[in-house]
């Protein structure tokens, strides 16, 4: 076609884009390195075998992201050279499977699914005739790895990929895998699988020699090689920079015819690889996408903060909590706040007041403190002269009281069950009779209920209406206790402190290093209330500016007190000690795990059990 194709070789090879020229044959005249190394013929892989073909009894390792796609053309029969006979494996599908070639007496082992089934990865491990084997099909970072015997293979890919390792039935060994170019290479699943005989790789193999061959026989199947070959035979087709598909890659394409004295030899196609660029923009992509979400969370931190400046902790809980209060506090739902005593459940019932209905009025009432003789005539109010000792002028309840604005009914699982009623009654119709009264008196407030009890479990005993509590749990919150949040403890000395000395009177006092480590190490049984309690208490021992630990005047945490409601089923026990300890030796080999394993004379197997029941991170 040419009559100096050395000269055209050495200033081809020069070009940064692929340059693939065929004669009106389909011939491959020119077929530059550019082009080699974006089809994957020219191929540099540092792990080696030598060429040959698959033998009988061979060990085969497949991962397939779409069966018949980009495979050869793999299919069901294909599959039984492996033992694999499953009708149900159709085009498409995502499939792992390992077997041994033409030996009926080993059973394979196989996953497959629809493509519409697995959404992230489809993964599988197994020992295979002794051999320790691992495949992972990652849809979302579009990777296929088989690792046989601690050694990985791994194929990156950009719509369709058949991965592939062969491992030597006697010696275990590897004798192939694929690579990149296996469609040009003529080694896809099914040639090989059908005993085509497969190149070497590695340092000092021979590569592809495409010259002279059918531009079918490297890109098979290919629509655009089809416009290729119909442009050198005469028709007349032209593109500049047009986004093409070739063997899988996505590529940049221009096509021109190539004539000579008027008539038709050949077509030219230079190709431009866009997989890396497209690699890049995802990357660039994401790292927005992160950029965006840190400033996202930031921004609802900084939100959370203004919205909720009496709310003092930063953890990832606290800041759950806040989310909530935000949501409650957009609504009329009635709120039902959990927590143990000292967690801040009259502060975070203010917060939410204070975003709702600040202007109006907000009344606490703690029904735990109230005798229950006196507390319907405190909640709900009387007329005059109803009952003995009542004034003469009648008295406003705290439901009324709190008209157009927030009543906090503090301990709510304290109630008698007759009174429950009564409550039941007032929160389904929002009216309800003064003691002695016959005046329906109806109001619009906003109930918050808070409660340290189980209430569930109260119900159980019967001494919580099931209707009531689901009529006040709709929007329930939880608070953490300190000891679940302890990073919460330093900003929340940072805030008491210096209202404590404010309080009493004296100069501004800071924690030492040692006085705060015992902060941290100490379980917190009555929450933060007993936090700023010690706090009062090592401010006013503590003569100079610094507090020190032996200023701290803490319980012991210990079991002195152990009462008959603390005792717990000895496998609970028993499992709570054991995800504590490996939390804590963790901590201690600063998240080694190895190091973990020792000290804790555990093997992997057991170790990696635990951490997945524990749910520890």
């Amino acid at each position: 076609m040419f009559e100096s194709t050395e000269h055209l070789e050495l200033f081809t090879d020069m070009m940064s884009e692929g340059f693939i020229v065929i004669d009106n044959n389909g011939t491959i005249q020119i077929y530059n390195n550019k082009a080699k190394e974006i089809f994957g013929i020219l191929h540099n892989q540092q792990i080696s075998h030598l060429k040959g073909k698959i033998n009988d009894g061979d060990i085969v390792i497949i991962g397939d992201n779409a069966v018949g796609k980009d495979d050869g053309g793999l299919d069901s029969e294909s599959l039984e050279y492996i033992g694999v006979r499953d009708k149900r494996i159709r085009e498409d599908d995502v499939l792992i499977a390992v077997g041994a070639y033409k030996d009926s007496s080993v059973k394979p082992v196989y996953i497959c699914k629809g493509s519409d089934e697995v959404k992230n990865a489809l993964k599988m491990e197994t020992k295979f005739l002794g051999i320790d084997i691992k495949v992972v099909i990652d849809l979302v970072n579009k990777i296929i790895t088989i690792e046989a015997d601690g050694e990985k293979y791994s194929m990156n890919y950009v719509r369709y990929i058949g991965h592939l390792v062969i491992l030597d039935r006697a010696t275990k060994k590897m004798k192939f895998y694929q690579a990149q170019g296996y469609t040009a290479r003529g080694e896809g699943l099914k040639d090989i699988l059908d005993g085509k005989e497969y190149m070497a790789k590695g340092e000092n193999s021979e590569f592809l020699n495409v010259i002279g061959k059918n531009v079918f026989e490297i890109h098979k199947g290919c629509k655009t090689i089809k416009e290729f070959y119909d442009v050198a035979k005469g028709e007349n087709i032209s593109y500049i920079d047009e986004f093409k598909e070739i063997n899988g890659f996505p590529t940049m394409c221009t096509l021109i015819p190539v004539d000579k004295d008027g008539k038709r030899i050949g077509a030219a196609l230079k190709v431009e690889d866009i997989s890396e660029i497209k690699r890049v923009i995802r990357e660039r992509d994401d790292a927005l996408f992160n950029l965006e979400k840190v400033e996202k969370e930031l921004h609802e931190e900084k939100m959370l903060k203004e919205l909720f400046p009496n709310i003092i902790g930063e953890s990832k809980k606290m800041n759950y909590v806040k989310k909530l209060a935000l949501k409650a506090a957009n609504t009329n739902s009635t709120v039902l706040i959990l927590g143990e005593s000292g967690t801040g459940k009259t502060l975070i019932a203010k917060a939410i007041h204070e975003r709702s209905r600040g202007d109006k009025p907000f009344v606490h009432v703690n029904c735990g403190t109230i005798p229950d003789t006196l507390l319907e005539s405190e909640l709900f109010g009387y007329e005059r002269g109803a009952f003995t000792g009542a004034r003469a002028e009648g008295k406003k309840g705290f439901f009324e009281m709190a008209n157009g604005g927030t009543i906090l009914l503090d301990e709510i699982g304290e109630i008698s069950p007759p009174l429950q009623v009564k409550l039941l009654q007032v929160l389904q119709d929002r009216s309800f009779y003064k003691i002695g009264g016959q005046e329906k008196i109806k109001v619009d407030v906003r109930v918050i209920a808070a409660s340290n009890r189980n209430l569930e479990e109260e119900i159980l005993k019967g001494n919580f209406r099931e209707d009531l509590y689901y009529r006040i749990n709709v929007f329930p919150i939880w608070i953490p206790p300190l000891r679940e949040r302890k990073e919460d403890i330093y900003p929340l000395v940072e805030a008491l402190l210096p209202a404590i000395c404010e309080k009493v009177g004296c100069g501004r006092k800071t924690l030492s290093v040692e006085a705060l480590n015992m902060l941290l190490n100490y379980d917190w049984p009555g929450n933060v209330r007993e936090l700023e309690n010690i706090l009062e208490r090592a401010v006013n021992l503590c003569d100079g500016n610094s507090i020190f630990s032996k200023h701290l005047v803490l319980k012991p945490n210990n079991n002195e007190n152990f009462e008959i409601s603390d005792i717990v089923p000895l496998k609970q026990s028993v499992a709570e000690f054991e995800k504590d300890t490996i939390k804590r030796t963790l901590k201690l080999h600063k998240g080694d795990k190895k190091k973990t394993m020792k000290s804790l004379g555990m093997s992997k197997t057991a170790f990696y059990e635990r951490l997945k029941k524990y749910d520890i991170q």
